[in-house]
């Protein structure tokens, strides 16, 4: 077989807030890759056909001296998030021709992987939309479930505010919320995905850019919980409208991910200390890892899945040359739904 091209999307300066297609994300197609004859050396050569998007990616794309929870991108190498591939060659037990993985892939059409890599196969017996693992059955829905379950312990009748509800998060959190007997108020910033928060059984739904959410929050009631997933003035509100003894989970700050060095402050910080407020934030992979593996998640939100108890929106952009818009579309808010990067069929 003939070499063909490997499209990349490299991740080629450091911005200081939003950043640019073309500086800082940059579309590469200079190199190739021949499928056939490309060495393994006692790993497997994937194929990319679907990619994550995630708010994280740009908490990753900053100056490796910048400590987090998960390293800094390398400068002139493939942006990378979780995805979903297809094996094409394989020379380890680990891997098969043919097996779909999911895991954290580069932004590249064709990738190597050494025997030990990080990957999952996927044992998809019901058929599921592949796209599902890298959303509803992967990251963001065990975000939703193991933070609702170990931070928030959200109990029958407790009042509970999710903000960025219409999400891949969001809108995992209002569900399960309910199923356990909780009141639910839940914000997003259109009049679509207010209806999408109706659809799913919200008890009130708050467009935050044409309603007064403080109001509203205040005829709702004093708020056992809060899940935050964008920080920022909607902060402020929910901790204004906190129970005593509340709890607010912080599970992402998409606000202000872009801003540099002009963060927002928070001015209602205080109420964590007259409210005695529990604030925590979480990495999912942290509480995975408590639990010792997802078996929970898979045992109680598996048949949910399969029986179409939980919905969920997803989000399409078609080709890898267009990932980085997509992300750029994540962190405005343009998104409706879990954001997918379609880079290739089987």
């Amino acid at each position: 077989m003939a070499p063909v091209t490997n499209t990349k999307v490299i991740f080629k300066a450091i911005p200081k807030d939003w950043p640019v297609i073309g500086e800082h994300i940059v579309y590469d197609t200079s190199s190739s890759i021949d499928p056939e004859e490309h060495p393994l050396d006692g790993g497997i050569l994937i194929k990319t056909l679907l990619l994550s998007p995630d708010p994280s990616v740009r908490g990753r794309m900053r100056d490796p001296s910048v400590k987090s929870y998960a390293p800094a991108f390398t400068l002139g190498e493939p942006i990378e998030s979780r995805g979903v591939s297809v094996v094409l060659r394989s020379e380890t037990e680990h891997f098969k021709e043919g097996d779909y993985v999911v895991g954290m892939i580069p932004w590249a059409s064709y990738n190597v992987f050494p025997s030990h890599a990080k990957l999952i196969a996927i044992n998809n017996e019901n058929r599921l939309p592949w796209s599902y693992y890298i959303g509803l059955l992967g990251m963001p829905g065990q975000t939703a479930y193991y933070g609702l379950n170990k931070i928030v312990n959200i109990k029958e009748g407790e009042k509970l505010f999710v903000s960025a509800a219409s999400g891949a998060v969001g809108s995992v959190v209002v569900q399960l919320a309910k199923l356990r007997g909780a009141q639910v108020i839940a914000s997003a910033g259109s009049d679509e995905k207010i209806a999408f928060l109706k659809e799913i059984g919200v008890d009130r739904a708050v467009n935050y850019k044409t309603e007064d959410l403080d109001q509203a929050l205040k005829e709702f009631g004093e708020l056992d919980a809060y899940w935050d997933g964008v920080g920022g003035p909607t902060l402020d509100i929910a901790l204004a409208n906190m129970k005593d003894f509340g709890v607010v989970a912080i599970c992402g700050l998409i606000s202000s991910y872009n801003d540099g060095e002009n963060q927002y402050g928070v001015k209602n910080i205080s109420a964590i200390l007259t409210k005695r407020l529990r604030v925590q934030g979480f990495i999912v992979g942290d509480l995975v890892e408590a639990e010792g593996g997802t078996h929970a998640f898979q045992e109680e939100v598996g048949p949910l899945v399969v029986e179409g108890k939980i919905k969920f929106k997803e989000h399409y952009t078609k080709g890898i040359e267009n990932a980085g818009e997509a992300l750029l579309g994540v962190l405005k808010g343009d998104n409706f739904g879990k954001s997918v990067i379609i880079v290739a069929d089987k």
